[in-house]
């Protein structure tokens, strides 16, 4: 799960299978980084796992609103879907894996330089953490 605003990766994670698990575990992740007061909006395809009860009513629990595309408007996951392109150019083509915890290291070693070290023009030149850094900043003095 990316922020639209900074492009920062807010939860990563990796499994041998599309699961129930998964997704809990992504969301228990993504409790880590949401401001206090915050609502979110958690924007997601029409896969199962995002039309099984849990998964809208933890939404809930966590104060996310849930936004859900249209069968074939692809737009709403581009900027996710331009996320996994990056990681796969960048990291994951260059690599071979011989056991599921290499590739989960070595793609929660990229999200943490993507976040803290990899620039985007995109945001001025800034990495993600850097500009909502900033952005959090210019809010607190406005």
């Amino acid at each position: 799960m990316t922020d639209e605003a900074s492009r920062e990766v807010l939860a990563i994670i990796v499994s041998n299978s599309p699961n129930k698990t998964l997704i809990k575990d992504t969301l228990d992740e993504l409790k880590n980084h949401l401001m206090p007061g915050s609502r979110p909006i958690l924007h997601s395809d029409q896969g199962w796992q995002y039309q099984i009860p849990a998964y809208p009513n933890q939404l809930e629990l966590m104060n996310i609103a849930q936004s859900m595309s249209r069968k074939g408007n692809c737009h709403d996951n581009a900027p996710i879907e331009s996320f996994f392109n990056l990681l796969k150019r960048e990291c994951l083509n260059y690599l071979k894996f011989n056991t599921i915890d290499e590739l989960r290291q070595s793609v929660n070693d990229y999200a943490q330089w993507f976040n803290n070290e990899r620039i985007s023009m995109n945001i001025g030149g800034m990495t993600p953490v850097w500009y909502r850094e900033l952005m959090c900043t210019e809010e607190l003095e406005a």
